[in-house]
């Protein structure tokens, strides 16, 4: 499939999802001036070619009891147990975001827990899993940057 063809009125209407994915159509198109039907065709548009995919709710982790991030290489014995290891990483919730990476880790996982206690208990269940290695822990001590629309507009301005 080819690169899609958006103008400046899709990027203000992804803009503005970015900001808040439950926000109505009229009012998208209130604030652009345009009707809510073209609001709606466009956002149709841009989930059929695959550009808008879902819609997310963000959670305030700190505010459940799960401040505690870190950052999770895995070593495997061998590359032929990757996707074996992922399937049992998938089991552990506290896993939230796992990559198949090159360089020094074969995974590299970022983990959320209720405290360095629970952590370590998720970091010991990586361990465990059969084909790992050993592991290699970063403890996260402030997410400083966790900006989608940063990139957003350097794409926009790009194209």
């Amino acid at each position: 499939m080819g690169k899609i063809k958006l103008d400046e009125i899709d990027h203000q209407i992804l803009d503005m999802l970015i900001d808040n994915t439950r926000i109505p159509f009229t009012d998208i198109a209130k604030k652009l001036l345009i009707s809510a039907g073209t609001v709606h065709v466009r956002v149709k548009k841009m989930e059929e070619s695959g550009i808008i995919r879902g819609s997310s709710l963000t959670l305030d982790y700190k505010k459940l009891g799960y401040s505690f991030i870190a950052y999770v290489g895995v070593y495997l014995n061998n590359t032929s147990q990757t996707q074996f290891v992922l399937e049992r990483i998938n089991d552990i919730p506290y896993v939230t975001v796992a990559h198949i990476t090159t360089g020094k880790f074969n995974i590299f996982c970022k983990i959320r827990g209720r405290n360095t206690e629970h952590a370590k208990e998720v970091i010991f269940k990586l361990d465990e899993i059969e084909g790992v290695y050993r592991t290699e822990t970063m403890i996260s001590l402030e997410e400083s940057i966790n900006d989608k629309k940063r990139l957003m507009h350097s794409i926009f301005n790009e194209m």
